[in-house]
């Protein structure tokens, strides 16, 4: 009979080293965007990325130190702002990426500036998307415009975009309007490619949860989790050992789609054979709900 201590330490090692897989994944991917595209064309990015991409084109200054350096900032402020886990998993992703740009030797793919552009955006928004699914942030725009968005009635969308207009306009005032183009170009391609991969991570999401632990579940979701939630009173229908008309409570929260993992993680060590369905749903409004980051 396996306890229930020993199902949390289970699951725990299963979470991290899935969260280990996905942000090594994203650093490559990132890595083959920079290596393979954007870097040995002189092309720009937004964000951080963008900025590191800059510097390096007007300077000669190691596009790996660059990337370390300017984000010193944004991991102290996810550091003040955010939890220690997501602020070391974003350190670890970030030093590993740099030693990759460092020490890996990948071939040029080509020199056409529209694939360029379009390829070098969807390999790197792939890798910023891997990395987030693990807990992690290759570029600490994120975090500021996180940081922002809590002060301030600007969305995270809202930040990111002023924050990248800047860049794109110090480009074309310092290097040329076509190499201005081309980075927004880029940054569109990977700001899709990111939607795409973690799905609108910040889309709210409704969670149904049905567990016979359901007391537990709810005092975790609202004292541990700070969430807030229904119970709605219900009885059940059918099952497998064949009818039956117990009543149960079916708890109904709704939170972004970034906290989706780890509230079903903390159900699961709860109850592993808990009932959950997810439920996409367009917006909210009042309640304890996380202001929605439009885009990112």
């Amino acid at each position: 009979m396996v306890t229930r201590r020993e199902r949390i330490v289970r699951l725990s090692i299963i979470q991290n080293a899935q969260d280990v897989a996905l942000i090594a994944i994203g650093v490559l991917l990132a890595a083959v965007g920079l290596k393979c595209f954007l870097l040995p064309n002189g092309f720009l990015d937004g964000g951080v990325t963008g900025i590191s991409l800059l510097v390096n084109r007007l300077t000669g200054v190691s596009i790996s130190v660059l990337l370390v350096l300017l984000n010193i900032p944004f991991i102290l402020l996810a550091y003040k702002q955010l939890s220690k886990t997501f602020t070391l998993k974003t350190v670890a992703a970030i030093l590993a990426l740099a030693a990759s740009l460092g020490f890996i030797n990948v071939p040029v793919v080509t020199q056409d500036k529209l694939l360029i552009a379009i390829f070098g955006g969807f390999f790197l928004g792939a890798g910023i998307g891997m990395s987030v699914r693990g807990g992690a942030v290759l570029d600490g725009t994120e975090v500021l415009a996180l940081f922002i968005n809590r002060k301030t009635i600007l969305s995270v969308g809202e930040v990111i975009m002023y924050f990248n207009v800047i860049i794109f306009g110090v480009a074309a005032v310092l290097i040329n309007i076509e190499t201005a183009l081309y980075a927004m170009l880029t940054y569109l391609c990977a700001s899709k490619t990111v939607d795409f991969v973690i799905s609108g991570f910040e889309e709210y999401i409704a969670l149904t949860i049905i567990s016979n632990n359901a007391d537990l579940v709810r005092k975790t979701l609202t004292l541990k989790l700070r969430k807030g939630v229904t119970v709605f009173k219900g009885k059940s229908g059918y099952g497998k050992r064949g009818e039956v008309d117990n009543e149960i409570d079916i708890i109904y929260t709704v939170v972004t789609r970034l906290e989706v993992h780890k509230i079903i993680d903390e159900i699961e060590k709860i109850d592993e054979k808990a009932f959950i369905i997810q439920h996409n749903i367009n917006d909210t409004k009042g309640g304890m709900i996380k202001r929605r980051a439009t885009h990112v």
